[in-house]
């Protein structure tokens, strides 16, 4: 046996028998103490109780709200597109397809983080500034759906 070979050492530690006799040092209440909620059975509170008071996720104040009208957008990046041969269409569909985007969301919008060697024409439903410049600089296509 070698060092790297050694694991952990196995533990070895009997149950606990509760409600066993005076000599197993639980015996009798069982380590549960004398009278009170816990020491009945099914006894306890529930988390977040603190005893009739006030609790905490009550106590402190709301704030926010959620816009159920907002648009939320897949983002691809275009350095993410440089996987795609020259001339070719890239439509929210064939992106799916590639593994760039799970779901489509609200639509697809593209970022201009990295750089585009290839020239493609770009459908999405939303560019960034520098996303569009850099397609086009390139010497592709950037179509807004």
């Amino acid at each position: 046996m070698k060092l790297h070979e050694l694991g952990p050492a196995q533990a070895n530690r009997t149950k606990k028998r509760k409600g066993r006799g005076i000599g197993s040092g639980l015996g009798k209440t069982s380590g549960r103490g004398q009278k009170g909620q816990k020491s009945r059975s099914g006894g306890g509170v529930r988390i977040g109780f603190e005893g009739g008071q006030m609790p905490l996720y009550r106590r402190i104040p709301k704030y926010g709200f959620t816009n159920i009208f907002r648009k939320e957008y897949a983002i691809v990046n275009i350095s993410d597109l440089d996987i795609f041969e020259d001339g070719t269409e890239v439509t929210p569909e064939l992106l799916i397809e590639a593994g760039l985007v799970k779901d489509t969301k609200s639509g697809i919008k593209i970022l201009g983080k990295g750089d585009i060697t290839k020239q493609l024409t770009v459908k999405a439903h939303k560019f960034s500034k520098t996303a569009a410049d850099r397609i086009t600089a390139s010497g592709g296509k950037v179509e807004v759906i």
